[in-house]
């Protein structure tokens, strides 16, 4: 059985991108700002609507007080679709991503359901994000929370946080804060 050496490289080449979409996942979720910035290259755009549109960095440096009232962030990626080119690639990424909110009377549930529009540059022999946009295609919210983390069903589990706080740095040796 002979390799296909382009098939190879393609294959190579989308595993790089999707591991980049699931660190930032990870990133946004654990407010990770530091391995956030590492995935996007320095000139790299990202549109994010009102909340920030512009260089990604911009937006990196305003994440602290963007996360400051989401008690939870909890992105999923589901359909991955990825066309590349060279070193060009474009990528239409489903997600689900679950946010709660403090609010003025209350913590509220924001579950939006959308796509990420994604240019990815290979620079350095490193896939990173050239240009993010999101697209919101439905939401559901509640207010108030419907999220019960003190319910018995769940007693004795560890409960996921934003930052340092949370169970997986205690666990994980590899997928460190930064990682």
């Amino acid at each position: 059985m002979s390799v296909d050496a382009e098939a190879l490289q393609d294959l190579i080449d989308k595993e790089a991108i999707r591991t980049l979409i699931s660190a930032y996942c990870n990133a946004a979720d654990r407010h990770d700002h530091v391995k956030m910035r590492s995935l996007y290259h320095e000139d790299a755009i990202d549109d994010h609507g009102a909340m920030s549109s512009g260089p990604a960095m911009d937006f990196i440096d305003r994440l602290p007080e963007i996360q400051a009232s989401m008690e939870i962030l909890h992105h999923n990626v589901t359909t991955i679709n990825i066309a590349i080119d060279g070193d060009y690639a474009e990528g239409e990424v489903y997600l689900l991503a679950l946010h709660r909110v403090k609010g003025p009377d209350g913590p509220f549930d924001v579950l939006v359901g959308g796509r990420y529009f994604d240019k990815y540059e290979r620079r350095d022999g490193k896939w990173k994000f050239a240009h993010r946009a999101i697209v919101a295609d439905w939401a559901n919210i509640h207010s108030p929370s419907i999220v019960d983390l003190n319910h018995p069903f769940l007693t004795g589990a560890h409960i996921g946080k934003p930052g340092l706080a949370d169970p997986s740095y205690d666990f994980f040796r590899l997928l460190g804060r930064g990682a």
